[in-house]
């Protein structure tokens, strides 16, 4: 049969390696699905791929082995999946019953969040779902995480954008017992940013992560949760031309500076993309254009709070596969 590439593709079809035959890509906001949607992905692979779920990096399921001539029958099936993500999380997909509108755009993960973890600063999932109202549908090749506190277990700092929970740590001195329990536990755990001073602990704005551990640590609750916030990474990406981590953007801002700046990220997007490549990570066109380029178009129309710090120049690293410093050691 003849098939359009693209138009599958952008269908959340996978090209794979048998002839004539795909894998279909589920979309999973912030990795949380209800339960009801699992025996509609379990009778698609049985229906129609080889009976095996492929669950993949980012949180969603990837459903291997289906004929392409089978895939509006799959896009039938998985209505009920994608009218959900429209009713449950808000967004607004027209013509449901055919499938994914767009894939190039990935799922957005998150880590379990505050609804579970104590480590968490804030709820992941409810984020992560405000995000994905804001960019899905999109083509334009964009991997977003949210995590919830400074530890990243899910790894935003390999993404084009990750979000991580930050928690403003409110000190009661009346309360605090000069044990140094707090000041132990950041310096082996985190970043360090607490002495003790005359039998009182100090803070170093400048040092601290916003992590929250002052106060899970503390046994006289001295330390208590203030504000939330979010620190802001970018430009981090795998592949084979210059792997790197993302390095800060922005720290100590709130939720609607997320959104914006996520927004305003698909405008820049668009007005520099390399159209003559198939897809291209956000972090080669900074790249091509400049950090303050970025910064000035990200943030315009922003409304930075009193709290916001802004990263006043970008040094990116990471690594190219430049194989002169590689040698055989077997060789004679």
């Amino acid at each position: 049969m003849t098939v359009n590439t693209k138009k599958m593709i952008k269908n959340a079809y996978r090209v794979t390696r048998d002839r004539g035959i795909t894998a279909l890509r589920i979309r999973v906001p912030g990795g949380h699905l209800d339960v009801k949607y699992l025996d509609i992905i379990k009778e698609v692979a049985q229906k129609f791929g080889n009976g095996t779920v492929h669950i993949t990096t980012r949180q969603g399921f990837e459903v291997p082995g289906i004929p392409m001539e089978k895939m509006n029958e799959v896009n039938l099936m998985i209505e009920p999946i994608i009218r959900g993500l429209e009713k449950e999380i808000g967004v607004a997909i027209e013509n449901n019953h055919e499938g994914y509108p767009a894939a190039g755009t990935r799922n957005v993960s998150a880590c379990i969040g505050s609804r579970v973890c104590p480590y968490a600063n804030y709820d992941t999932t409810d984020l992560a779902y405000k995000i994905e109202r804001t960019i899905y549908p999109n083509n334009y090749h964009v991997k977003i995480a949210v995590s919830g506190c400074p530890n990243d277990c899910i790894k935003a700092h390999m993404q084009d954008i990750g979000v991580l929970g930050m928690v403003e740590p409110v000190y009661d001195p009346s309360r605090c017992i000069s044990c140094g329990a707090c000041v132990d536990n950041c310096r082996k755990r985190s970043s360090g940013a607490l002495r003790m001073v005359n039998y009182r602990v100090e803070r170093d704005e400048r040092q601290c992560l916003g992590c929250g551990e002052c106060v899970l640590t503390c046994p006289n609750a001295a330390w208590t949760r203030g504000n939330n916030f979010y620190r802001l990474v970018i430009m981090g990406r795998t592949g084979k031309k210059n792997p790197r981590l993302a390095r800060t953007f922005l720290q100590w801002v709130d939720e609607d500076v997320v959104i914006s700046v996520i927004k305003n990220m698909y405008g820049y997007i668009e007005k520099h993309i390399d159209r003559s490549l198939p897809k291209e990570h956000v972090g080669y066109i900074v790249d091509r254009t400049g950090y303050n380029i970025f910064k000035e178009e990200v943030l315009a129309g922003v409304n930075l709070p009193e709290t916001a710090q802004v990263a006043e120049f970008m040094d990116f690293g990471g690594y190219f596969y430049n194989r002169n410093h590689m040698v055989r050691e077997g060789a004679s």
